[in-house]
């Protein structure tokens, strides 16, 4: 298939000098903007095969040294993969862009892979990912240089805390009825699908030492904070993230009220204190990064109206539309490790079904285009390719997925701060 990135190394260049002849928004005019020379596109999976990082986007997927990524392999690539298609969980070595397998996972899908994260006990050679064992969803630490299994967790992880001791988990099989694309397969879990919001299921805190867990957050707790569940419907959890300094936990609770999906965004504690919402009615959310351990960015319904990226410090009431309307729809933003930049994506959508990537510098609110990238139609349905960026550890790299050639594949863009 005809390459279709419809943005070269030279646009690239030309837009960021623009950007520094003057800024993008209104009210930044006296600020100097110098934004990163930005690499073309350089993809590091053989086409042999479908790849993507094994995680979702803004976890990071790079060693320490950021000589290896945590890709999934697989031959699935049009439909919804189930308990019995294992993908290969493996690294990438961008020394030499060779792909080493490490073992295979039967707990992953194309939208959040294996959740694969690597510890900061051993940030260089043990990982975290979930897996589907003797009926069961677990997690499953290893020692990617010795192909070593250290211990196995009994409950699957959503999100690991900075210092790489503790987890969140929920309930992969609630999600695989009303969010199928972003749960397993095998029924690894009781789904409870009869009890609208569960008392004894929720968010869970887990201690990646013994595996012991408890639950910091019911979904029947959060029953007055969110919309009424409609009759016949059930709620669930979805998308957690701890906070910079494992302090907070951010997470989305969602229902069905017909055919409309509602959310509510929430943080908590780490010890389970200050459960709140983070808007007001009709604000909802979707996508989100934490820029600090109390300033947060979710994508959401601004004012109830226009969905936009939306920076505020948990709470306070002092809500900030970031981009000055250039990044006024949901996409899936993340910071940069010194918080100075937010890459963030746009869905295909109809028309020229172009994925696009920008960089937003955190101080004038200036925003460049870093790239186009055509998803073809067959990748629609469960199986999309959304771009999902992330940061490699000392900011240096942009990794994501795309299928603009035709299959999906993990690209790198090299950034150099001038």
């Amino acid at each position: 298939m005809e390459t279709r990135y419809t943005e070269n190394r030279t646009l690239i260049l030309i837009v960021i000098l623009l950007s520094l002849m003057c800024s993008c928004q209104p009210g930044d005019k006296g600020i100097r903007v110098v934004f990163p020379d930005v690499s073309e596109a350089v993809q590091v999976t053989g086409n042999d095969r479908e790849h993507l990082l094994a995680s979702y986007y803004g976890i990071n997927s790079w060693s320490r040294d950021q000589r290896y990524i945590t890709v999934l392999e697989t031959d699935i690539k049009y439909k919804l993969p189930d308990e019995t298609e294992p993908a290969v969980l493996g690294l990438v070595d961008l020394k030499n862009n060779n792909f080493i397998p490490l073992t295979e996972t039967r707990a992953w899908n194309f939208q959040q892979g294996c959740m694969a994260h690597w510890l900061a006990t051993s940030p260089d050679s043990l990982i975290i990912f979930n897996d589907f064992r003797n009926g069961k969803f677990v997690s499953v630490i290893m020692n990617v240089h010795k192909k070593q299994e250290i211990r196995t967790i009994p409950h699957p992880v959503s999100a690991v805390s900075p210092n790489g001791r503790e987890a969140v988990s929920i309930n992969f099989s609630r999600l695989r009825l009303t969010r199928p694309d972003y749960g397993y397969g095998g029924n690894g879990q009781d789904p409870q699908a009869d009890i609208p919001l569960p008392d004894n299921d929720g968010l869970f805190l887990v201690d990646l030492e013994t595996g012991e867990s408890g639950l910091l957050v019911s979904l029947e707790q959060v029953k007055d904070l969110i919309p009424p569940v409609s009759e016949g419907s059930i709620g669930w959890f979805n998308h957690t993230l701890f906070s910079r300094d494992g302090s907070k936990i951010f997470w989305l609770s969602r229902q069905m009220e017909g055919s409309r999906r509602r959310t509510t965004s929430l943080t908590v504690n780490r010890d389970g204190t200050d459960l709140r919402r983070c808007f007001p009615d009709n604000w909802e959310g979707s996508h989100f990064d934490w820029l600090n351990d109390d300033e947060l960015m979710v994508t959401a319904s601004y004012e109830g109206k226009q969905y936009a990226h939306v920076l505020f410090t948990v709470g306070k009431q002092d809500y900030k539309r970031l981009g000055g309307g250039l990044l006024d729809y949901d996409g899936h933003g993340t910071f940069s490790p010194d918080q100075k930049w937010m890459v963030t994506d746009t869905y295909a959508g109809s028309g020229m079904r172009e994925h696009k990537i920008y960089l937003m510098d955190m101080e004038s609110e200036a925003v460049i285009s870093l790239g186009r990238f055509v998803q073809p139609p067959e990748f629609d349905g469960y199986w999309r390719c959304d771009l999902h960026c992330r940061w490699s550890p000392d900011g240096s790299m942009l990794g994501f997925n795309s299928t603009f050639t035709g299959s999906r594949q993990v690209y790198i863009m090299r950034l150099d701060y001038l």
